[in-house]
């Protein structure tokens, strides 16, 4: 019985790292797509968000299936529970791709006036911080999801540099305004993936230990 627990725990983790790579896929093209403006690449990330959303749903189902089948218990129950909560994270990103691209789309007649430099590294930042966080929960790594976590400062701190670019567009000549809004709107989506990649390291934790945010549930 362990056995077949064990092999659907594996699967779990594979589909998992599958739904990961698809989202840090559309954070990548939605970051390649907002620096050439590509519009067709742009449309491709919107078009690709609903199998994102069906991966969520077989995963969520795997889930359910191991809950009512296994009886999970304890540390067991901690990680398929954990694995719940991270599909939501998850498919909120690649939600977010889509938003960026959708921005791309709006401003697909205009040349860019300001600097891209940090919100590019944003991207990078976040894919990062998502990456380590799915990998922490795959190895089981405490160490890592705490790091995941602390990171988040890193890219708190990027947003605040691209609202300062954004700021001095504006300064320079207000009709620069539409422009300079939806560059930290893209930038917000960002800083949005970093809060989810953090959530996820947060899932990590309490399925290690049996706290979240430092309380402690279900009793274990």
């Amino acid at each position: 019985m362990r056995s077949k627990f064990d092999e659907q725990l594996e699967l779990l983790n594979n589909s998992l790292i599958e739904m990961g790579s698809m989202v840090e896929k559309a954070i990548t093209d939605a970051t390649k797509a907002l620096v050439t403006q590509d519009l067709a690449l742009a449309q491709s990330i919107i078009d690709s968000d609903d199998r994102i959303d069906d991966k969520e749903k077989e995963i969520e189902g795997l889930c359910l299936k191991l809950l009512m089948q296994q009886h999970p218990v304890a540390r067991d129950l901690r990680f398929v529970s954990s694995a719940l909560k991270m599909l939501t994270d998850l498919e909120r990103v690649g939600d977010h791709a889509s938003d960026i691209s959708e921005i791309i789309l709006m401003l697909a007649d205009k040349r860019y006036v300001g600097n891209l430099e940090h919100i590019p590294l944003m991207a990078k930042e976040t894919m990062k911080m998502l990456s380590e966080s799915i990998d922490a929960y795959v190895k089981r790594d405490l160490v890592l999801a705490e790091k995941v976590i602390a990171y988040d400062d890193v890219v708190d701190e990027i947003f605040v540099n691209v609202k300062k670019d954004m700021i001095g567009l504006i300064r320079e000549n207000p009709n620069n305004g539409d422009e300079a809004i939806d560059l930290v709107m893209i930038a917000k989506y960002f800083e949005r993936i970093g809060d989810h990649a953090t959530n996820i390291a947060e899932w990590v934790i309490f399925s290690l230990t049996g706290t979240y945010k430092e309380s402690r549930i279900m009793g274990y």
